[in-house]
């Protein structure tokens, strides 16, 4: 059995369980621009408790 068999095989029998296949472009977590954008973002919520109180707000009315 080749592997394209294999593959359908196994597709096969995830679907007669219930399943279906789903396929998605996701972000490359490897890549040097995610870890930029990555580095910028988590400083900006590090600093944010130092910016405002749009934290606190948020709790107040979700209460």
């Amino acid at each position: 059995m080749d592997v394209r068999d294999q593959v359908g095989a196994r597709r096969e029998r995830m679907r007669a369980l219930g399943f279906r296949l789903i396929q998605m472009w996701v972000p490359d977590v490897r890549s040097e621009e995610f870890a930029t954008e990555d580095r910028r973002q988590s400083k900006l919520v590090a600093e944010a408790d130092h910016r405002s109180d749009d934290q606190e707000f948020i709790e107040a009315v979700s209460a």
